[in-house]
């Protein structure tokens, strides 16, 4: 395989996890023990309705932080689960996630990878 051959992958997701700052080592800490291989995060500020929630009056936190990791299609729902558990997304305001087929992806594969990926679809 010379530097010019172009693989692309397509059996890929892009799970996107925006969460409260601070909490994004975790989520990106228990995607990886799921089986993703890394993460981008990156920091944002929320917008819309920001008013108290419950009876607890808890405030939502506008500065988030947003998780992207790019994963096989069949490693989706475990990252997912691991991720959603440890950004505790069952609690009111702590965060969002979601999951966006990608149609193709392309980045450095080294050769051993790429030649195992090629031999097993001959």
């Amino acid at each position: 395989m010379n530097k010019r051959d172009l693989i692309v992958l397509t059996d890929v997701a892009l799970i996107t996890c925006i969460v409260q700052r601070g909490m994004a080592d975790a989520v990106v800490q228990a995607a990886q023990d799921a089986g993703a291989q890394g993460a981008t995060i990156y920091y944002a500020r929320g917008g819309g309705v920001r008013e108290r929630l419950g009876i607890l009056a808890l405030a939502v936190e506008v500065e988030k932080e947003i998780i992207n990791i790019v994963v096989a299609s069949d490693h989706v729902d475990r990252v997912f689960e691991r991720m959603y558990v440890a950004g505790k997304l069952d609690t009111p305001g702590m965060g969002f996630l979601y999951v966006t087929p990608l149609e193709k992806a392309g980045t450095f594969i080294p050769a051993e990878i790429a030649d195992k990926l090629l031999g097993a679809r001959k």
